[in-house]
């Protein structure tokens, strides 16, 4: 997949089979978008284009409205190389950009620049300044400029339309096992291993606390998590506090993973945290014996749910 930073860094194709979109998390419903995609660019003899934005629409133009995200830019562009997508444009989205009118959207950036000839869109896509653009509008210039349009419908499941949103609503309430399930891929937490108060080690239980990469990456509910962490490659079974430590008197949210049967020295290198079920709440414990055991219980049950 080769990627190009903006509309401007890219050369414009003889048959291009594009789709356009946030695509915040990589989820199911996106992947059968890019599915589509790129099968019909085999069938074609074309090449499958994204164009994505940059920073997210909604942080421009809501600026106000707090938006936590599923994916970085990084993170995107590793789960869409596992697709088949031949391009990735990643465009600046700006005030300006957002004032594109939906013909020019479509003349001067899918028609002109991108070489456009089929165009295949999710559920309920709209483009354009103030979205004024739609399926409808699209059908109307697929005549006009040279290439057809494709709706896909929302994928389902349990009828439930996938979609980012439900995706946050599903981690912001801890729900992680569903949030998979919609994803496709285990949600994850990425970013150096800095310095605690180191008191995990103390008890046996060592943590590694991560600063996430991404400032405005999603942070679930508070919880213990069981999952997979991922260091050089290598993945090792794990489990994390996120959230408070109301045991040893902190109020300040932190993520720590500790790995079940492992022991590196990960002081500033990076780590990756999937989460794939929660265990339980954040418990105040009387003591740290007390807590010492519950981790125990902890590491049993993770390491049987991962079993599975």
């Amino acid at each position: 997949m080769k990627v190009h930073y903006g509309l401007n860094d890219f050369s414009t194709l003889r048959c291009a089979v594009a789709t356009t979109g946030t695509f915040d998390g990589v989820h199911q419903g996106h992947q059968k978008i890019l599915s589509q995609l790129v099968q019909k660019a085999a069938k074609v003899g074309g090449e499958s284009v994204l164009l994505t934005f940059d920073p997210h629409p909604r942080k421009v133009l809501q600026p106000d409205v707090e938006l936590s995200l599923l994916s970085s830019v990084d993170e995107k562009i590793r789960l869409l190389e596992k697709t088949g997508l031949d391009h990735l444009i990643i465009q600046p989205f700006t005030k300006e950009f957002s004032r594109t009118p939906s013909l020019d959207f479509v003349r001067e950036i899918m028609v002109n620049t991108i070489g456009v000839k089929h165009l295949v869109i999710g559920y309920d896509h709209h483009f354009g300044r103030n979205r004024e653009g739609s399926f409808e509008h699209l059908k109307e210039f697929g005549p006009i400029y040279g290439f057809d349009v494709e709706e896909i419908q929302a994928l389902d499941i349990d009828q439930v339309n996938v979609s980012s949103t439900k995706i946050r609503k599903a981690l912001s309430s801890g729900q992680v096992d569903l949030a998979l399930e919609y994803l496709g891929h285990p949600y994850s937490l990425q970013g150096e291993v800095v310095e605690g108060d180191k008191i995990g080690r103390t008890i046996g239980f060592p943590t590694a606390n991560i600063k996430l990469d991404f400032v405005d990456k999603l942070i679930p509910a508070d919880g213990v998590y069981a999952g997979r962490a991922v260091h050089d490659g290598t993945r090792y079974l794990a489990m994390a506090n996120i959230g408070r430590r109301p045991t040893v008197g902190s109020v300040k949210r932190s993520i720590e993973v500790h790995l079940l049967n492992a022991s590196l020295e990960l002081y500033g290198e990076s780590l990756t945290f999937e989460l794939h079920h929660k265990i339980r709440d954040i418990v105040h414990f009387d003591s740290l014996e007390a807590l010492t055991t519950q981790l125990g219980r902890d590491k049993e049950q993770t390491q049987q749910l991962l079993a599975q």
